[in-house]
């Protein structure tokens, strides 16, 4: 398959669906740290939607979007900036490419744009990560868990993953300090899930 992995520098998806042997590029208006710069198209992925891709895992920024950060929302020109963000995974969603799965966190793009088809956390694909994370899915099935023990179905309860660390006021951090304090770290895919998009839908 042709697989655009739009919003994506860090070529984790893209590496995952070139391992098995699908004609796979990440898209971003940035440089890509995944080291494979002839696999990337640095430019506004709205201009690429046309290149006859047979999929696209899209990750659409955030920032303006998320629930996490309601308590800015009313701040002055957040509002425009949202109705941009929203405008920008409308695009996305509506491309003319038969198979489409967006990834973001709990955002209010579901149900403005389009309900969320799953809900999924990094550790239910192996990693030992809590970070919950909603996908949009046009022509796609839901992801099945499958790690650390074979094929979970959607909604059954796995344990959490152990924490990071504690803090003394008995919050769990899930995430270490320096990623944690970096927007662009914790935007990139967890290995697990990218590999589970490669291997359940190539």
């Amino acid at each position: 398959m042709r697989v655009l992995v739009a919003c994506e520098e860090s070529q984790t998806v893209c590496k995952a669906f070139r391992e098995r042997g699908h004609e796979a590029y990440s898209c971003d208006t940035q440089d890509c740290s995944g080291g494979h710069p002839k696999w990337h198209i640095k430019d506004d992925v709205l201009k690429h939607l046309d290149d006859g891709w047979d999929l696209m895992i899209g990750h659409p920024p955030c920032t303006y979007i998320s629930y996490a950060g309601t308590a800015w929302w009313n701040k002055p020109g957040r509002i425009q900036k949202r109705l941009e963000a929203l405008d920008f995974f409308r695009q996305l969603w509506e491309a003319p490419i038969e198979k489409i799965c967006l990834e973001n966190p709990k955002s209010c793009a579901s149900p403005v744009i389009a309900k969320y088809s799953q809900q999924i956390q990094p550790f239910y694909f192996g990693d030992n990560d809590y970070k919950t994370t909603w996908l949009w899915l046009k022509n796609l099935p839901l992801l099945v868990y499958y790690s650390p023990t074979p094929m979970f179905n959607d909604g059954d309860r796995l344990p959490p993953p152990t924490p990071y660390y504690i803090e003394s006021s008995g919050k769990k951090r899930h995430f270490t300090d320096a990623v944690s304090r970096d927007a662009g770290k914790r935007s990139v895919t967890f290995p697990g899930i990218a590999q589970a998009m490669a291997t359940q839908w190539g």
